[in-house]
């Protein structure tokens, strides 16, 4: 297989143009144009510099409207944009499953866990969701709530957040056994 990179104009010439020096001489005077505009065409595809990591936050923004991200702010970091990109399709796809909520909540918040009614005893059409992350506060509930709503089932209704917290710390503890025998001597 050809690779389009590597690909010289004087390879593609037939033997007779090739043997010409005139034609072999242009030929090779344009394969650093032909490799430039090969260069120029890559940064074209918005999907490659997307996987790159080479798109604008303005493009990005843009590109989240046309592809009907459901959750959207443009107030996220790029890495936050790109990650939702990434996934929009996927999104689409298992939209409404505790697996869609998990997926979107581990991009914007942390790591996320979703546990519907069954699997905790609560009422029937509910769900909570448990994080370990400390800055999903009460300032932030608001879009937590939001991106949790997005991508949600219309029937099933956030009960509670969980924020669960696990910390580290040096517990000692210790113990003393002491064995005596008391002697009476007359």
């Amino acid at each position: 297989m050809i690779n389009i990179d590597q690909i010289s104009v004087y390879d593609l010439l037939p033997p007779n143009a090739q043997a010409d020096p005139t034609v072999s001489a242009a030929a090779r005077a344009l394969d650093s144009h032909v490799q430039l505009l090969n260069k120029e065409v890559e940064d074209l595809s918005f999907y490659r510099r997307l996987m790159q990591g080479r798109i604008t936050d303005a493009e990005a923004d843009e590109r989240a409207w046309q592809d009907h991200v459901d959750f959207w702010d443009t107030t996220l970091p790029l890495e936050q944009k790109v990650q939702l990109l990434k996934n929009a399709k996927e999104f689409h796809r298992i939209k409404g499953t505790p697996g869609a909520i998990e997926d979107l909540i581990t991009i914007l918040f942390g790591e996320g866990k979703v546990e519907e009614w069954f699997q905790y005893g609560g009422e029937p059409g509910y769900f909570r969701v448990t994080t370990n992350n400390p800055e999903v506060t009460l300032d932030r509930a608001q879009e937590f709530y939001r991106a949790v709503e997005s991508v949600k089932r219309l029937t099933a209704h956030l009960e509670e957040v969980i924020l669960s917290q696990t910390e580290s710390f040096n517990l000692y503890h210790g113990a003393g056994v002491h064995v005596s025998e008391y002697i009476l001597i007359r």
